[in-house]
């Protein structure tokens, strides 16, 4: 596997990717570990980092169970089933209205807005094809006039402004070549499909019309189903 794509994974990614795939999100604690075991990850490790994560919000342990917690639950039916809708060629703005924000605030709205699947036009305006049907959480609304718009530009070269698509479009199909070297080494699977995950958070979920020509977007998303059918033929993803 190459080590451009996937870096040192920790336990608490390794858990959380676990979790992630399994439906219901929850599994007992031998499961995590025998799983963690299974990829490298020692018992000690596995349980210090539980148990941290229980603390941090992360997980929520109902006696020997660990599920989501709810906010991992929301990122988890992000990457499952983004709800998409019919383009009409019209963009979401997002203008953020309220001033003397402290950094630590600009910081959180930034990696809300990022969970929207906008980007930023430049300081302030954040924008992305009106395509995605999902609900704008109090802590956005509370500081941004939002709006629908059919900028004059091109839509394409707009997104290109946007997002690097060229690179995310390279790193989506270094990924799938990594997923078809790892074959049945469980470990490197584990270990590619963690990184394929976190490079599912950036998909911009553009409409077709603004895809570039052999986009990887669908094949990485049928990479991850068949993770999760992997994960549940081990017995690991069922609770």
């Amino acid at each position: 596997m190459s080590p451009s794509l996937t870096t040192t994974v920790s336990a608490r990614s390794a858990v959380l990717s676990l979790l992630l795939g399994a439906h219901p999100p929850e599994l007992e604690g031998r499961e995590i570990v025998a799983a963690m075991r299974l990829f490298g990850i020692s018992e000690s490790t596995t349980r210090a980092a539980m148990s941290r994560m229980v603390t941090s919000g992360d997980l929520v342990r109902e006696g020997g169970r660990y599920a989501l917690s709810e906010r991992l639950v929301h990122r988890q039916a992000r990457t499952d089933a983004p709800a998409t809708t019919a383009w009409d060629g019209t963009w979401e703005t997002a203008i953020i209205t309220t001033s003397g924000r402290s950094a630590g605030h600009r910081a959180g709205l930034r990696v809300e807005m990022t969970r929207l699947r906008l980007a930023e036009l430049r300081e302030g305006v954040w924008m992305r094809p009106a395509n995605i049907d999902r609900p704008w959480p109090a802590a956005v609304r509370d500081v941004a006039t939002r709006f629908s718009a059919r900028p004059e530009d091109d839509p394409v070269e707009l997104a290109h402004t946007l997002w690097n698509l060229p690179e995310w479009s390279r790193r989506g199909h270094a990924l799938l070549a990594a997923v078809d070297d790892a074959g049945d080494d469980g470990q490197a699977r584990f270990l590619t499909m963690v990184a394929l995950v976190r490079h599912l958070y950036e998909d911009p979920l553009l409409p077709p019309a603004l895809s570039p020509a052999d986009w990887p977007a669908e094949a990485l998303t049928a990479a991850y189903t068949d993770f999760r059918a992997w994960l549940a033929e081990m017995r690991i993803g069922r609770g």
